[in-house]
């Protein structure tokens, strides 16, 4: 960061590479530090991402100077060479996501080969690597750690890691992610793992702390804000309003995404019976008259599966964070999806605060789109965690450069 003067510096240079709707960038924009006087201390120069919708919404909150849609495997770098402090991404993993098949051949898992190409050509002092904690058991992982030895092709580069939960950041969520630092090793000693700020038991020094520097950790936030919050505004139907931008439908505020579904008459049936924190369980051998005909509301999928996971048909839980919001929330067959105490699924506004978006972020797409988008983004609270932690390293020795 350059000096402006007045004690005030110039933003670090931000690169998001499959940027989606923007939620590492919100987290970078909206970081402050003490010293910079609630001063901006990240901007986002450039940001590259092959979706039009997602990429509309990161171009309408961000104003980046070089919005691309494009292909990651067809971006030249090389005009960003010497320009970017910080590169960001999460490359997609789908042949290694506990969703999927897990197809360890599936190419679309060396996506992080173009990231790390990208970041060999621009040479920024940080870079930032983030995905679904698998990531650390795969071929993909250990060809990284080939990449920053001495030899690799960012050998330039020391490597921290580690699996980060957004609830340990103030992120009324459960949702773990692999996250892998990389600092240039002019910049001195490496970036590390941002601090956890909370802890899913509080933890209360009732004495004299061992070290002065020892933290007092707050609790896990509950999702119960959120739907305080949600709780103000009414569900306006079940369409967005019709708008629409270049091409793509929108722009949305996040408080216009309140938007409901028409479930089928067994769907309801469902949910009445779901009491709160229930799940599918509650609803073996329940029976209900459905236009005149008695129907099981169970099914003998679930009869007959009774172990594993129990989160299909359930209600998120008051007192403790969301599970990890998904693409498709808005389906309560997908996993613990359900409102509380309402006989809905969430909404997409409340998807969209449980990830930490503002009420006056924008959005561009259909509901299918934005949903992606949402469920796809990094929680804003995680990525402003780490963007403190890469403040710390990168200012810690304050001068024209980071480098």
């Amino acid at each position: 960061m350059s000096d402006l003067g007045g004690g005030l510096m110039e933003p670090l240079r931000v690169m998001d590479l499959f940027a989606g709707c923007g939620g590492f960038a919100e987290g970078f924009r909206t970081f402050r530090a003490e010293e910079t006087q609630g001063q901006a201390v990240f901007h986002t120069i450039a940001a590259v991402e092959i979706d039009r919708a997602a990429l509309a919404t990161f171009e309408a909150n961000h104003r980046p100077a070089s919005p691309l849609c494009l292909d990651i495997g067809d971006f030249e770098p090389s005009f960003f060479a010497g320009t970017v402090d910080v590169i960001t991404g999460g490359p997609p993993y789908y042949g290694f996501s506990g969703l999927g098949k897990e197809d360890r051949n599936d190419p679309r898992n060396e996506l992080w080969e173009d990231y790390t190409r990208i970041v060999r050509k621009v040479q920024p002092a940080v870079f930032v690597l983030e995905n679904v904690d698998r990531f650390f058991r795969s071929v993909e992982y250990t060809r990284l750690l080939e990449a920053v030895a001495p030899g690799g092709m960012l050998e330039d580069y020391t490597l921290e890691t580690g699996t980060l939960n957004a609830a340990d950041y103030g992120v009324p969520q459960v949702r773990r992610r692999a996250i892998a630092i990389g600092t240039h090793r002019s910049v001195g000693a490496p970036a590390g793992l941002p601090t956890p700020t909370h802890s899913k038991a509080p933890r209360r020094l009732d004495g004299p702390a061992l070290f002065d520097s020892e933290p007092t950790l707050d609790g896990w936030l509950p999702v119960d804000a959120v739907f305080d919050q949600s709780s103000q505004l009414q569900i306006s139907g079940t369409e967005l309003p019709q708008r629409s931008g270049p091409g793509i439908a929108g722009p949305f505020r996040t408080d216009e995404l309140h938007i409901g579904r028409t479930p089928t008459a067994l769907s309801l049936a469902r949910y009445r019976v779901i009491p709160p924190g229930g799940n599918r369980r509650d609803l073996s051998g329940k029976m209900a008259v459905i236009d005149g005909q008695e129907m099981y509301l169970s099914t003998a999928s679930w009869d007959s599966h009774r172990s594993g996971s129990a989160d299909v048909m359930g209600r998120l839980r008051l007192g403790l964070p969301s599970v990890t919001i998904r693409t498709e929330f808005f389906k309560p067959e997908k996993g613990r999806y359900l409102h509380p105490s309402e006989h809905r699924p969430i909404t997409h506004y409340e998807a969209a605060l449980i990830q930490g978006f503002p009420e006056d972020y924008y959005w561009y797409g259909n509901k299918i789109e934005i949903a992606r988008q949402i469920g796809n983004a990094v929680p804003v609270g995680l990525a402003r965690a780490i963007a403190g932690a890469i403040h710390d390293r990168l200012t810690v020795d304050a001068g024209d450069s980071p480098r």
